[in-house]
């Protein structure tokens, strides 16, 4: 089973197939198979407000008890609890409210000490309907059913919304049109002096939207320009105009001209690495728009606000669909910085005759790194996120990791840096434990964005060497094909290993570690 939930009520329309139910209240069973678990209480119907209070005080103690059965090596989804009918008889009377501001109190300091809690917080679709939708009294007196089933499918559309993002999965790259998207009017009419933004509305809400974007990036998402426009008309408003947020430094990449948006994102993606499906595309022009969503329909496109004052429920819509995760990691901060490094490596190689020169030049840095409590959310995320160069595709979570770190497997993550940058963490590999002088390779991974420079042939011999001055005698490894990765479908062949069988495109290797690689000496590699 996919879920174990612990429920109070009934709550079989909300979760549908693949998930395992608790009865009423009842924390007797923690199934040994269950995936992972999801805690839905709510506070029952009681017009006693003491007694109900009493009742929704024990919740905590039995949320405990379940935790310390279940342990850390599983995910629990914990639903913060929500007063679905409130009902005092004085209003003096704070008895329920603060039971309930009590326990979900608790259940944050729980979250806080233990890492596989994930906190949901169930007002945040509750806050979209009135009480009156919020409950069906004729569902609850025919099936105990607190939470109406007419809300069954938004629920899942909601909570489907809540697993990428305890997943850490989200759209990479925001980009933008300029002209009436990220300031009002028009550069080439109205100039540098005419455009709005800051000052009297609509400039002030322009001005809000460029400081929230300039917050999403601080948080990882990519942004990038696509617009028709002449370069340095854009160039130098973003110098030149005061009132601007967004200047060209907080811009990963930008193509201004006159051509086709579509030929346009293609090359942003190009030039940035990563798939035109972690694309979202913002623009005021509803052709334009239309244009996208029929050439590149792997792009995401929502419609732009008709009034600027609908920006800031705009923005709230971006990162709700798009962007939100659970938890943001160090990398996910450096994001801009990181891709404009790669820009600068792209320009720095056109200097070069000679590959290996060009290699040399970078000065690069590999930091092998044991999995630990620090970095197991990042390699954790990679997983969800990596597709390219990924051999086998598995998804890891955070308590996964833990468990395998747990098991003693070999668990490595690389963070690389050269003369233009630190890329952070950008790559993993999970090896079984020895047994018999044999290993496995169960998953091995590297960010597109540090691709091309022979990266990912030194970590593997790197980590190959370690393993035979440990003692291992055989490496195992397996290459999954995906819809993605058609590009690593013969890494382990270049890398020495041997083919030992094949079927439906899954290949088999086996590589004898009968001695050390030479690595390349334009690359310094340290364990950590």
């Amino acid at each position: 089973m996919k879920y174990f939930i612990f429920r109070n009520n009934t709550i079989e329309p909300f979760f549908g197939e693949g998930a395992a139910l608790s009865g009423y209240g009842d924390i007797s069973l923690v199934p040994a198979e269950a995936e992972a678990f999801v805690w839905f209480y709510q506070v029952p119907f009681n017009a006693d407000n003491a007694q109900l209070a009493a009742e929704v005080r024990t919740f905590a103690d039995q949320f405990e008890l379940v935790l310390e059965r279940i342990g850390k090596d599983r995910n629990i989804l914990a639903f913060t609890l929500e007063d679905l009918f409130p009902l005092r008889l004085a209003d003096s009377d704070s008895a329920v409210s603060e039971a309930v501001v009590g326990f979900n109190a608790k259940l944050i300091a729980f979250a806080e000490r233990n890492s596989n809690i994930k906190i949901v917080d169930f007002r945040e679709f509750t806050s979209r309907y009135a009480v009156e939708q919020l409950v069906d009294w004729k569902y609850f007196f025919i099936a105990q059913m607190q939470l109406n089933p007419k809300l069954a499918r938004e629920f899942k559309v909601w909570f489907g919304r809540k697993e990428e993002e305890i997943r850490l999965k989200r759209k990479k790259c925001l980009t933008l049109d300029l002209d009436n998207t990220l300031w009002g009017g028009i550069l080439g009419e109205d100039g540098i002096e005419g455009i709005k933004v800051g000052g009297n509305y609509p400039g002030k809400a322009f001005r809000l939207w460029q400081e929230e974007l300039l917050e999403l990036s601080r948080n990882g998402v990519i942004l990038a320009v696509c617009s028709k426009n002449n370069e340095n008309d854009v160039l130098d408003a973003w110098e030149k105009n005061p009132f601007m947020v967004l200047r060209r430094d907080n811009f990963s990449a930008f193509e201004i001209n006159w051509d086709d948006k579509a030929t346009n994102l293609q090359k942003l993606a190009n030039e940035l690495n990563i798939g035109l499906d972690s694309f979202v595309f913002v623009d005021d022009n509803p052709t334009e728009r239309e244009l996208i969503r029929q050439t590149l329909p792997m792009v995401a496109v929502p419609d732009f606000p008709v009034q600027p004052y609908g920006l800031p429920s705009f923005f709230k819509f971006l990162v709700d669909n798009y962007f939100r995760i659970y938890s943001i990691t160090d990398e996910d901060r450096n994001k801009t910085a990181q891709y404009k490094a790669n820009a600068e490596r792209a320009k720095e190689q056109l200097k070069f005759v000679d590959f290996e020169d060009y290699l040399r030049s970078l000065q690069i840095r590999i930091d092998i790194i044991v999995a630990d409590g620090f970095n197991k959310e990042r390699i954790a995320q990679m997983t969800q996120k990596t597709n390219q160069f990924n051999l086998t595709t598995k998804r890891y979570a955070d308590v996964d990791v833990q468990r395998m770190m747990d098991e003693e497997w070999s668990i490595y993550c690389i963070s690389v840096r050269d003369k233009f940058g630190d890329n952070g963490i950008t790559g993993t590999v999970f090896i079984t434990p020895e047994v018999d002088g044999l290993v496995e390779i169960d998953e091995l991974l590297l960010s597109c964005r540090i691709l091309g420079k022979g990266i990912e042939a030194a970590f593997v011999q790197s980590v190959m060497n370690k393993l035979h001055s440990e003692g291992v005698k055989d490496v195992k490894a397996t290459f999954v094909p995906t819809a993605k990765n058609a590009q690593v479908a013969d890494f382990y062949d270049r890398m020495g290993f041997k083919l030992v069988s094949e079927k439906d495109g899954v290949k088999e290797y086996r590589l004898e570690l009968a001695g050390k690689f030479d690595i390349k000496d334009y690359y310094t590699i340290q364990y950590k």
